[in-house]
């Protein structure tokens, strides 16, 4: 069976976050696409936002990883896409809840705020559980703008 493709995108707040859970998912066996940003120096959340948003769209990764300073700029950013569901996880029921009831296919963690190790286990459980479906499927198919 073959691993899900995980993109992973961060400003320069959320650069040492996402290398260490770069690492931590090559590990664990999952293709990784990095969308940047590549240094600590300063940059614009925005930049790194859309490329993963339009790689999840155009289905080059299923899942993704959204990493800023509050994970509320970038998280911002990607909902702005149609189809895109990112959803902010602070910790491990948030990023359960978010899969399960939203089918968030983003999750974006607030780098400053958490620790290496706590976004690990946000991320070990939102990739680990599936979309319950059921009233939840109805309310997923009302988000997009293209329904009203």
């Amino acid at each position: 069976m073959e691993k899900t493709k995980i993109g992973i995108a961060a400003d320069h707040a959320g650069f040492f976050m996402k290398e260490n859970i770069k690492d931590y998912l090559k590990k664990a066996g999952y293709n990784v696409t990095d969308f940047g940003t590549y240094t600590d120096e300063s940059t614009d959340y925005p930049d790194f936002a859309h490329a993963i948003a339009n790689a999840i769209f155009k289905k080059e990764v299923d899942l993704g990883i959204t990493i800023c300073a509050t994970g509320n700029g970038i998280n911002m950013t990607v909902n702005k896409h149609q189809h895109i569901r990112g959803a902010l996880c602070w910790n491990e029921e948030i990023g359960r809840l978010a899969r399960a009831h939203n089918d968030a296919n983003i999750c974006a963690l607030p780098g400053r705020f958490i620790s290496v190790a706590e976004a690990i286990t946000i991320i070990k459980t939102f990739l680990s559980t599936e979309f319950e479906g059921g009233r939840h499927e109805r309310r997923i198919k009302k988000i997009p703008l293209s329904n009203y």
